[in-house]
């Protein structure tokens, strides 16, 4: 047991009452993430010196058809995934507990599965390349990760494992011994750090090279996530796999694979084009 703990910070998992309706951290973090998303694509396709002449892009009007297709498909798909991967048989056995969504439980890769088919119905009817479809879409996704990360963390959720760092906490729920703050470390580098790079590489000219940011979004996520999966406490019925892997590492070690695979096509691709 370490000498000094960090308590956690209780907080009433409800943000704001609107009457006889509790509008909880968890909806506000999606709430909040798609706003900053709105205006960070908007920003985006709005600004030229980011693109190429010839490359198609959306217009500024269009991101908010854009948005919608794509946030259904994330909180459709996010949901279905975490029922689908993570506890079946509970689910099916609980059928309206599908649409608790207000208790938590979204998979990321299936919020993934399920943002990647909104933009290719958008981009058919657009008529837009889908790779800048989801390069303008990866470029914004870690603003909603990190929203995200801290509603896990507020509820809480997805706590560490059990350890000594000064900076472990006792997590309600989750027993007295003290644990890493792994929510905090997956908002930290699946948020603010890999949205600084995804950020830096725009404003840089990566959105001239169609597939790089979503590229460098697979492999930044890919890598965050299986780093923060050593610390975060898998369930052990849902997420933990053989010789200490977690399911968390095995959808996501496939994103290293495809991510590296659109960096390399976009970057041959540009110089083949010059």
């Amino acid at each position: 047991m370490p000498f000094f703990i960090l308590p956690f910070p209780v907080i009433d998992p409800v943000a704001v009452h609107l009457g006889p309706l509790p509008l909880r951290w968890y909806a506000l973090a999606y709430i909040g993430g798609f706003i900053v998303a709105w205006f960070g694509m908007r920003a985006l396709v709005s600004n030229d010196a980011l693109w190429t002449k010839s490359e198609a892009r959306p217009t500024r009007d269009s991101i908010d058809d854009l948005l919608a297709n794509v946030a259904f498909g994330i909180i459709i798909g996010g949901r279905l995934g975490h029922v689908l991967i993570y506890d079946p048989a509970f689910y099916f056995a609980h059928p309206l507990e599908i649409l608790a969504t207000w208790k938590g439980g979204m998979a990321f890769h299936g919020g993934l599965i399920g943002g990647l088919i909104g933009m290719a119905l958008f981009a058919r009817k657009s008529a837009t390349p889908f790779l800048t479809i989801s390069d303008i879409c990866a470029a914004v996704t870690p603003v909603g990760l990190f929203f995200g990360r801290l509603a896990n963390f507020i509820k809480p959720e997805m706590w560490g494992r059990e350890s000594d760092v000064p900076w472990a906490m006792v997590f309600p729920g989750a027993g007295d011994m003290p644990r890493h703050p792994s929510q905090l470390y997956e908002a930290g580098l699946e948020g603010v750090a890999l949205g600084l790079l995804l950020w830096f590489a725009a404003r840089n000219g990566a959105l001239k090279r169609p597939g790089l940011v979503t590229g460098l979004f697979g492999v930044g996520y890919g890598f965050a996530r299986i780093f923060c999966e050593f610390f975060r406490e898998p369930d052990p019925v849902q997420e933990a796999l053989s010789y200490g892997l977690t399911m968390g590492m095995a959808l996501s070690a496939p994103l290293l694979l495809i991510g590296a695979g659109l960096i390399l096509h976009a970057l041959r691709a540009r110089s083949v084009a010059t």
